[in-house]
């Protein structure tokens, strides 16, 4: 064991990120079936959006138990603390159910928040934090807030980039430097020498999106898994959000639409965040596929079990 399978109670260093949209009660139990982490994401399970914060909550109320369904395991479910007046709804209707529920493991993604983390550890949850734009002041205040794990997030990574590009193979020992709890690495991590790498920098584990919606569990659709074979990292486009960060993507019709208007200094009202539309509908007009810059290392479609084994062979043997 080491530090991050201690605290949550697991066998493997492992964790599948949250991703939203794309993960499901299946997905997440096959990840911690296999002996790591699965976490349920943002509209879990779904294809439509909810009315409301309450049917948002209860649907995810739906997808834990199904999760438990399948598993009896440990698995986590993501929490965005609200970022303002018209997000507490939801995020109270969220914690709430967690509660309700007896979520052990959170992971708590956005700005650095040590309220919301000492909240959090009142109502007895274990703490897994994830600055949108990783900071060693961030990270320190979440440790001395009380957070148990902190997750340092490299430019290399897939979903909404952190607002400055500072790359995986940096963050992570500034990290793990400037704090003593234990430090996950993302960004780009897509092979076992990624994992190897992660653990040479001082991480104690590895959180990955990518390569598990290139899983025959994952949910995303029978296009997008071709394209994240098809696919490699020089083939890649940026696209601006509008707020400093980047979704990285692959270029389907959509993406290279928007790269170029971009480029031009066109402004637009294409919605780069909308996630839904390609990657679960299929939609490459649409929507955006958003994924690591360790495209590259996927060859194949494999089980969520096989995908483990293979990333975990080396750190398994020092466990």
């Amino acid at each position: 064991m080491n530090r991050v399978t201690e605290i949550l109670g697991i066998d493997l260093p492992i964790i599948q990120a949250p991703m939203t949209w794309v993960t499901s009660a299946e997905l997440v139990a096959a990840v911690s079936n296999a002996g790591g982490m699965g976490v349920l994401g943002p509209n879990a399970g779904q294809y439509t959006v909810a009315r409301d914060p309450i049917e948002t909550a209860e649907r995810l109320r739906s997808e834990i138990r199904k999760t438990r369904e399948l598993t009896d395991k440990p698995f986590g479910v993501n929490y965005f603390g609200p970022y303002d007046s018209s997000q507490v709804e939801l995020s109270n209707a969220i914690l709430n159910v967690m509660v309700e529920e007896n979520i052990k493991v959170v992971f708590l993604v956005g700005f650095s928040n040590p309220e919301e983390i000492k909240k959090l550890k009142d109502l007895g949850f274990t703490v897994v934090f994830r600055e949108s734009t990783p900071t060693v002041k961030g990270a320190r205040d979440a440790e001395k807030a009380g957070a148990d794990i902190i997750i340092a997030t490299g430019f290399d990574e897939g979903g909404s980039t952190p607002d400055k590009p500072v790359g995986t193979m940096t963050i992570v020992p500034l990290i793990v430097d400037a704090v003593s709890i234990p430090v996950l690495a993302t960004g780009g991590i897509a092979d076992k020498r990624g994992v190897n790498a992660a653990f040479a920098l001082g991480a104690e584990g590895v959180y990955l999106g990518t390569l598990f919606n290139a899983s025959k569990e994952s949910r995303v659709h029978e296009k997008v898994k071709q394209a994240l074979v098809q696919y490699g990292a020089e083939d890649l486009v940026l696209l601006k959000t509008g707020y400093g960060s980047y979704w990285r993507a692959i270029p389907n019709a959509f993406a290279l639409e928007v790269a170029k208007l971009d480029a031009e200094g066109i402004q637009h009202d294409k919605n780069v965040s909308n996630l839904k539309k390609a990657m679960l509908d299929g939609d490459f007009d649409e929507g955006t596929i958003t994924v690591s810059s360790g495209i590259e290392f996927i060859k194949d479609i494999k089980s969520c079990q096989a995908i483990i084994e293979e990333l975990m062979s080396d750190v398994r043997n020092r466990l």
